[in-house]
């Protein structure tokens, strides 16, 4: 698979806005598995006083809070999503964003690119934030 460089990305400061301004964060392919970095990183969020929302394919309760199968299934205001799936799956997601209505959004984890579906959830109003890790610029942050 070919790395994408991310051409759509939000720097320091509106990161920092970021931080400040959302309450809840709906973490995609948030592992039970403590080991994984999706898991270290919703822990740490969490936390730092954040609400997370776990979104994974099973498993009923993942650090304390209920686990939703998809976007569309949480039934509350979602002001992130932390996206710790592959790429390929990220135009779904920002569709999926864009449907919600509620969502500003929009992080790929380190690692993590698709410039198009960055673009598409950009032009629908969120904030974009890709190839970063949402923990360790939260800590270099506050």
């Amino acid at each position: 698979m070919e790395c994408e460089f991310p051409t759509v990305n939000s720097n320091m400061d509106e990161i920092k806005e970021i931080f400040e301004s959302v309450k809840t964060i709906a973490v995609l392919g948030l592992s039970p598995d403590e080991s994984k970095a999706s898991h270290r990183v919703a822990k740490y969020l969490q936390e730092a006083g954040y609400k997370i929302v776990p979104v994974y394919p099973k498993g009923d309760e993942i650090l304390g809070e209920k686990v939703y199968r998809s976007l569309a299934e949480i039934p509350f205001t979602v002001d992130m999503v932390d996206i710790f799936r592959k790429p390929t799956v990220f135009d779904a997601i920002a569709d999926a964003c864009i449907e919600r209505g509620d969502v500003k959004v929009f992080w790929g984890q380190v690692g993590l690119v698709n410039n198009e579906a960055a673009q598409k959830a950009k032009d629908a109003g969120m904030k974009v934030v890709q190839n970063q890790c949402a923990m360790v610029d939260h800590r270099n942050l506050f």
